[in-house]
């Protein structure tokens, strides 16, 4: 095997392992950016879809949706608004299709 052909070979692998860890050309189900806005402690809360932990806190459902929506809209995804129950009171998409 030539130089050139060693050298060719080490970029092919390292492009592949650049190009797993980004996550393309796996299986892998896709990061979504849906923004969840629901009842936290004494207030309301932002989260991300699929994260335990929150990403803001409010005292009031509206602030707490203006931010979800601010989100939703940079990452191309959805805010579902939830009620204090629970429930899922309203989905707005932000999604470009």
């Amino acid at each position: 095997m030539s130089k050139k052909n060693v050298v060719l070979e080490i970029i092919q692998e390292f492009l592949e392992a650049v190009i797993k860890a980004l996550g393309y050309g796996s299986k892998t189900r896709k990061r979504t950016w849906n923004q969840h806005v629901v009842p936290y402690q004494d207030g309301w809360a932002v989260r991300r879809e699929g994260n335990k932990r929150i990403t803001s806190k409010h005292r009031k459902q509206s602030t707490a949706i203006r931010k979800a929506k601010s989100l939703a809209k940079r990452y191309d995804a959805d805010v579902i608004i939830h009620r204090a129950s629970g429930g899922i009171r309203e989905r707005i998409s932000y999604k470009e299709d």
